[in-house]
């Protein structure tokens, strides 16, 4: 099934990758970030994590 819309939100996974770091220090980046929604905004359904992609893309280009 292909999809006619463009993904919102990254997920741990990716973020890691952009980051560059460990799988538990992304985990415990971003529980964290959930705790506190900051630097940027972080969403859980169930035990996902999401993150909305123009909160990230602004904190990590230091527009924030």
């Amino acid at each position: 099934m292909e999809n006619n819309y463009d993904k919102k939100v990254y997920e741990v996974e990716e973020i890691q990758h952009i980051l560059g770091i460990s799988r538990t220090s992304v985990y415990e980046f971003i529980k964290e970030t959930y705790k506190s929604q900051s630097p940027f905004k972080v969403l859980k359904i169930g035990n996902l994590y999401r993150i909305p992609k123009p909160a990230f893309d602004r904190w990590i280009n230091g527009e924030e």
